[in-house]
């Protein structure tokens, strides 16, 4: 069916549509903010990824389905180097680039970013194994974590992990007791919290944080104390992270400021060789989301930088940044398989409206930060275009939970049904992550697409996965229960 970019729009009085939703839009169109680069709306209406059609896909690989754009993730993760090496140059500053793992990684990940010329932040010993399984030179990695094993920091130790984040008194002397018996000396950062709590275009900037992670500027001294009394130990500087989907540099100053307050201090005492200013840098999830170019946030920084050391009489330091979302985030799109379609009759300021649920085949199991989060999403068809009237729509997935939403609001044509292919953009960050096998669903697999050319980078999981690690399943079974 031939698309018309003026269907009329029966819910553009909708009193259920947030503020923020634009009514006035061809629900056929795919912005070009949200999508990766190589994703395109083909003549015949199909949604073509990196030269791969949705209906292929799922013909395939089956839905849900992660599908990631690999051209444009390994161009993005150049580019976001790119800027910050070439801005914080540009001020006499060497830069250091690490990919934050907890956004999304495997072993091809792993090997985009390295080959891209980032160092890679884990987060915990599965997060290391993967990245050590990609071939990433452990001198490469930097292990941070708030509750670090024993045997997590015994093992990063002995590999010659690059740095490893100290978080409180008791890691100072678990890390530097391990370097000793193994006979080396471990580089280590110290994690501060700077007071400011940045979140997408505003923050918040306090002198105590109560949250579990790092110690305060003021305590940060001590520490760096006794890390210097360690002669297993090597203080290479702080480290430093504000928040997630920051928009702005606003947060990022303020934050930089203090800490470069508390490097000059610590100079008196000896070397500090490097600070990291951390990550949270924001992506697009929505026509109305606004992110700053990373072009401009690395300019912001390091003139802020710059500045500010020469306001205090230091040189610059080494500086340091975690990138995750805003490397590997708009790279990825789900697809799901439409079951059912639902309208609903709310009262809404004394009147009623009508809200459309579209129901699909996975949810909180593969993307969880609509529940955790209220995160917002987009949805568009994937394998047809429509001029039929559009309707707002909220996506809602299969599990047992009234929070089950994949996209909480959404104009799709009115006419979507059961057996229809739709895609969610920008879902590279925190969905494969934080999946999860809720109501026994099975996890996804996750397909990258290249010229044309798509190939499983994870498997996704069976059945059988799911009840291999259930000791009272009888070995002499079928996966149907039947007796063999």
């Amino acid at each position: 069916m031939a698309a018309n970019p003026h269907a009329p729009n029966l819910d553009a009085a909708n009193p259920l549509a947030p503020d923020w939703l634009d009514a006035d839009v061809d629900v056929n169109a795919l912005w070009p903010g949200l999508w990766s680069e190589n994703t395109v709306r083909a003549a015949d209406g199909e949604v073509v990824i990196a030269g791969v059609s949705s209906s292929q896909l799922v013909e395939q690989f089956g839905t849900p389905l992660y599908v990631i754009d690999e051209a444009h993730a390994r161009n993005r993760a150049v580019e976001v180097r790119e800027a910050f090496e070439r801005e914080l140059g540009r001020v006499g500053a060497k830069t250091t680039v690490y990919y934050a793992a907890k956004a999304f990684l495997c072993t091809e990940v792993a090997r985009w970013v390295t080959e891209a010329g980032m160092k890679i932040d884990v987060a915990s010993g599965g997060e290391l194994a993967v990245a050590l399984a990609a071939g990433v030179a452990p001198a490469r990695l930097g292990f941070h974590g708030n509750n670090k094993s024993q045997a997590e920091i015994d093992r990063a130790v002995g590999l010659g992990v690059g740095t490893i984040v100290i978080d409180s008194l008791w890691e100072i002397e678990r890390v530097a007791a391990s370097a000793a018996r193994q006979g080396v000396t471990q580089r280590v950062r110290l994690r501060v919290n700077s007071g400011v709590h940045a979140h997408t275009h505003s923050f918040l900037a306090t002198a105590h944080e109560d949250q579990k992670f790092g110690v305060t500027i003021a305590d940060a001294p001590a520490y760096v104390a006794r890390i210097r009394e360690q002669s297993s130990l090597s203080f290479m500087g702080v480290h430093c992270h504000i928040g997630s989907q920051i928009f702005g540099t606003a947060g990022f100053a303020e934050s930089a400021s203090r800490l470069l307050g508390l490097h000059a201090e610590l100079l008196a005492g000896g070397p500090v060789p490097e600070l990291n200013l951390g990550g949270g840098f924001g992506i697009a999830y929505t026509p109305a989301d606004e992110p700053t170019p990373i072009g401009i946030i690395a300019a912001e920084i390091a003139d802020m930088v710059a500045g500010e050391c020469a306001r205090l009489g230091i040189d610059i330091p080494l500086i340091a940044l975690e990138p995750g979302r805003a490397v590997i985030g708009t790279s990825t799109s789900t697809l799901y398989t439409v079951g059912t379609t639902k309208d609903v009759t709310v009262e809404f300021d004394g009147t009623n409206a009508i809200r459309r649920y579209v129901s699909v085949d996975g949810g909180m199991s593969d993307n969880a930060r609509p529940a955790l989060y209220e995160a917002n999403y987009s949805v568009r068809l994937a394998n047809r275009v429509s001029d039929a009237p559009q309707r707002l729509v909220r996506l809602a997935g299969k599990h047992c939970e009234s929070g089950d939403i994949v996209v909480y609001a959404d104009y799709l044509p009115g006419d979507v049904q059961p057996g229809d292919i739709v895609a969610t953009p920008a879902t590279g960050a925190y969905c494969f992550s934080l999946s999860s096998n809720y109501n026994y669903l099975a996890r996804p697999p996750v397909v990258a697409v290249r010229d044309g050319v798509a190939r499983v980078i994870v498997r996704g999981e069976t059945e059988e996965d799911l009840l291999a690690r259930d000791m009272g399943v009888n070995p002499q079974q079928r996966n149907d229960g039947a007796p063999q």
